[in-house]
C-alpha cells in the first residue's frame, strides 16, 4: 500500500493554517466581547497568548487552546509538534502547565486507527515531558486531520508575562531561530533534506520551558511566542498593545540555515504573503533588505520561540535563562523605542 502522507490531507499545515490577521480582525470586530469580570486579568483586549483568571491573591489560572492540520507526514512528529505548540502559550504567560485536554478531528475513512493512535501518543509524550497529564478531550470525524490541546497552567497574579507591557528602552530577545514555515513548504515540495527535517523537528518540539523562570527576572516586561503571524506580526501586536515602536536588526535575528537558503530560492508559504498584506504600513523594511529577508520576517512559525522585551540591564540574565534550558541560539535582535506602533527593520 502507498504510505500515507498526512500533509496531503491539509491545504495548509501547522500555524500556517491560521486565519489571516486582517480577516481575523474583521471577524472579531463583528463579535461583541461583552462584560468582563474583574477576575479576568487577561482576555481578548490585548491579543495575548492565553486568558488568565485570578483565583485568589496567590493563584491565577492560565487557559489556552491551539490546534492545526498536519505540518509533517510522520504521525508521531505531528502530535509532538502540535502539543508543544499548544503548551507554549502557557509558558509565554510565565505560567507552569498543570494539565491538558486533547482536541482530535480525524478523517476516519482515510486514516487507520493505529495512525491516529500514533498522533495521540506523540502529543502525550510531550505532555509527559512537560510533567502534565492529558486529562480528557473531545474527538470528531472531519475531512482534514486536526490535533491540538487545551492547555492549562497556574501563575502568581503578580508574575504574569503579558504581551502589552513593553517599555521604551527595552531590548528584544528571540529564543528560537526563524524559518520553520519555509522548511514546511520545502517538505511539501519534496525538497527538504534529512538534516533540514531533523532541524525542523528539533525546533518545533522544544518546549519553551524558560517562560516561568523569565517571570522571576526583574526587568522582564513583555513576552509573547512567535507563531502563525510571523516575527513581524507578533512584534507588531506587542507594539500596538504597549503603545511603542520597535527596531529590528535583521543581521542579528537567528535563522535556520537551510530555511534561509530556500527563502533565497523563492520558497515560501501562502500564509507569509497574507501576513505581509495584513501588516500594512505598520511594518517598514529598509531599502537594502531583499525579498527573501521579508519572507523570513513574515514566515509563520509553528511552535516558535519566545520573544522577550526587557530592560537592557536584564538582557544577560534573560540570555542565561535561555541557555540554561538549551536555547543556545537565543539572541538580542533589536530595541523598543518611542513613537507610533510600528516595526522597522534595518
Amino acid at each position: 500500500m502507498k504510505p500515507i502522507r498526512l500533509t496531503e490531507f491539509s491545504h495548509g499545515g501547522g500555524c500556517g493554517c491560521k486565519i489571516a490577521p486582517a480577516v481575523l480582525a474583521d471577524i472579531l470586530a463583528r463579535s461583541p466581547i461583552g462584560a468582563m469580570p474583574p477576575e479576568l486579568l487577561v482576555g481578548n483586549a490585548s491579543s495575548d497568548d492565553a486568558a488568565v483568571y485570578r483565583l485568589n491573591d496567590q493563584q491565577a489560572i492560565v487557559a489556552t487552546t491551539d490546534f492545526f492540520t498536519p505540518i509533517v507526514d510522520d504521525p508521531t512528529d505531528f502530535g509532538r509538534i502540535a502539543a508543544t505548540n499548544a503548551i507554549s502559550d502557557v509558558y509565554a504567560m510565565g505560567a507552569t502547565p498543570i494539565m491538558a485536554l486533547a482536541i482530535v478531528g480525524m478523517p476516519l475513512d482515510k486514516l487507520a486507527p493505529e495512525v491516529i493512535g500514533q498522533i495521540l501518543e506523540g502529543g502525550a509524550s510531550v505532555c509527559r515531558a512537560a510533567g502534565i497529564p492529558i486529562a480528557g478531550g473531545h474527538s470528531i470525524d472531519v475531512l482534514e486531520p486536526i490535533y491540538g490541546l487545551v492547555a492549562l497552567g497556574v501563575v502568581h497574579p503578580d508574575k504574569i508575562l503579558r504581551n502589552d507591557a513593553a517599555r521604551v528602552g527595552d531590548v528584544l530577545i528571540l529564543g528560537k531561530p526563524l524559518g520553520v514555515g519555509i522548511l514546511s513548504a520545502a517538505l511539501k515540495k519534496g525538497r527538504l533534506s534529512d538534516a533540514g527535517y531533523a532541524q525542523m523537528i528539533a525546533h518545533t518540539t522544544r518546549l519553551n520551558t524558560p517562560g516561568p523562570a523569565l517571570a522571576g527576572i526583574d526587568g522582564v516586561h513583555a513576552v509573547t511566542d512567535v507563531t502563525g503571524f510571523g516575527l513581524a506580526g507578533h512584534l507588531l501586536e506587542v507594539c500596538r498593545g504597549s503603545g511603542v515602536a520597535a527596531q529590528l536588526r535583521f543581521g542579528d535575528i537567528p535563522v535556520i540555515d537551510e530555511a534561509a537558503a530556500f527563502a533565497r530560492e523563492g520558497v515560501a508559504t501562502g500564509a507569509s504573503t497574507r501576513n505581509w498584506a495584513a501588516y500594512g504600513s505598520d511594518v517598514v523594511l529598509a531599502e537594502a533588505l531583499e525579498d527573501w529577508q521579508r519572507v523570513l520576517l513574515t514566515d509563520p512559525q509553528t511552535s516558535g520561540g519566545l520573544l522577550v522585551a526587557c530592560a537592557p540591564e536584564s538582557a544577560d540574565a534573560v540570555l542565561a535563562c535561555f541557555a540554561a534550558d538549551g536555547f543556545a541560539e537565543a539572541a538580542v535582535i533589536g530595541e523598543i523605542g518611542a513613537g507610533a506602533a510600528r516595526v522597522c527593520v534595518a
